[in-house]
């Protein structure tokens, strides 16, 4: 971490110390990053409370939505349906290098071979490309979440950029309300019990009292896609 990062950190905690999601946000769209900043978005379950409060400051704030070629249907239904809804106009989908998928996954099962490999593939390196313009960029994560979220800062540094998490305070019952405050629509498969939906061979449901990721690489040690770590930790990669 440079110093001139780590000092511009240290000033977002003081200058944003306590402030509101839309403060925070409308801190880092017009202020702090003007031009410089991403939501990268899942356009899953939660996504849409994020997604409203990024178009009531900037409907053409950037929004990268990594299609990694093994979503649901439904997700990317209801990506159209939020870009509709709030007049989104600066939501990029950004795909795996085909010609890495060819030659690292040429049959579309590297997922149950080496889900790391997998994710490292379809999502970790596209969101580098895709963040290669950026400075920062905020995430949807919160910390009730999971237990590895609960402590989450609002502001953090990964590989040179800002991260911003600007609704990781927000509890269930805080979201539940900005759902119904803003009839916001739900993702369709939530219904169905999937609460926190990836990749669709590696979501499944969540049964009552587990955590809302508990659907996630379920039978596994994997708890993240690489795109969201630990500190300190390194995202797998894919091999050639």
């Amino acid at each position: 971490m440079s110093s001139a990062l780590a000092r511009r950190l240290e000033l977002l905690n003081k200058r944003y110390d306590g402030a509101a999601p839309r403060d925070i946000l409308r801190g880092m769209i017009h202020d702090e990053f003007p031009g410089r900043v991403a939501l990268v978005s899942s356009f899953g379950a939660e996504s849409a409370a994020l997604l409203h409060l990024i178009s009531e400051i900037d409907r053409s704030a950037p929004v990268v939505f990594l299609d990694t070629g093994k979503l649901f249907g439904e997700t990317k239904k209801y990506r159209d349906q939020l870009i509709d809804l709030l007049g989104l106009t600066g939501v990029r989908s950004v795909k795996p290098d085909p010609v890495a998928l060819a030659a690292r996954d040429p049959k579309g099962v590297l997922w149950s071979q080496n889900p790391d490999a997998c994710c490292a593939l379809r999502k970790v390196e596209p969101l580098e490309r895709a963040l290669a313009p950026f400075d920062a960029w905020f995430t949807g994560r919160k910390a009730f979440q999971a237990a590895t979220r609960a402590t989450l800062p609002v502001f953090e540094i990964e590989n040179g950029r800002i991260k911003i998490n600007p609704i990781v305070r927000w509890t269930k019952t805080d979201l539940d309300a900005y759902f119904t405050a803003h009839d916001l629509p739900h993702h369709p498969l939530e219904a169905d019990g999937y609460l926190s939906i990836g990749c669709m061979p590696c979501t499944s449901r969540v049964e009552p009292g587990e955590d809302a990721r508990a659907g996630r690489w379920r039978g596994s040690d994997k708890v993240e896609c690489g795109i969201h770590l630990p500190a300190g930790q390194t995202p797998a990669r894919a091999e050639p």
